[in-house]
């Protein structure tokens, strides 16, 4: 599978590393050009590449976007249509500007996204975990304690192949429903941050 990253930053390079670990390959883009991702890019090996966001966006079967939520806006549309996006960002007011319809509790930073990628099938995912512990804690499946991640959308078959991908980084997956309860592992919310099993985030998203 080839997965593209609109973002290259603490999240995209981890989840770059963790995807070509687990035999994927990768197509690396950000804001400021692929010459500037070429020490990343040698790392990773040769199932990894830089490119341009439109290029990474039209050459991944799943494309993750994770980059500053304010800057959404420049999220290629056209190479993202039918495709799986997986959305990573998180709504800070204090970097992204404020948006008066999040801040009212009107729509989530995901369903934003999703209204700019009309075509795509967004699951919001790796919002709610650190980059270090992303790398770090992942486990196999059926080891004890092993950690659990939230995700939220509104198509089954994009949040079951989220979910098997998810699985294979080392983690548990826990569905929080459609797209709009991504508003239960937002920053502040018990599921944002901390290891938790599947028991433990269950309860936690049922008290966001």
């Amino acid at each position: 599978m080839v997965i593209g990253l609109i973002g290259s930053g603490k999240i995209g390079g981890t989840l770059a590393k963790l995807a070509v670990d687990a035999g994927h390959s990768v197509v690396l883009s950000n804001s400021r050009g692929p010459h500037t991702l070429s020490e990343l890019v040698a790392e990773l090996g040769p199932n990894a590449r830089a490119a341009t966001a439109a290029e990474a966006a039209a050459a991944g079967d799943i494309v993750v976007v994770t980059i500053p939520f304010g800057r959404y806006r420049e999220v290629p549309v056209e190479p993202l249509d039918g495709k799986i996006v997986i959305d990573t960002n998180n709504y800070y007011f204090e970097r992204d500007g404020h948006f008066p319809e999040i801040d009212a509790g009107e729509t989530t930073d995901s369903e934003v996204l999703a209204a700019h990628l009309p075509g795509s099938r967004v699951v919001k995912a790796f919002n709610s975990i650190n980059f270090a512990h992303l790398a770090e804690q992942g486990l196999p499946a059926g080891a004890e304690n092993r950690r659990a991640l939230p995700i939220s959308g509104d198509d089954a078959e994009a949040k079951k192949v989220v979910t098997e991908l998810t699985d294979s980084f080392g983690f548990d997956v826990v569905d929080a429903g459609p797209l709009a309860e991504g508003r239960r592992f937002q920053r502040d919310k018990p599921a944002y941050g901390p290891r938790l099993t599947a028991a433990e985030l269950r309860d936690a998203l049922a008290r966001g």
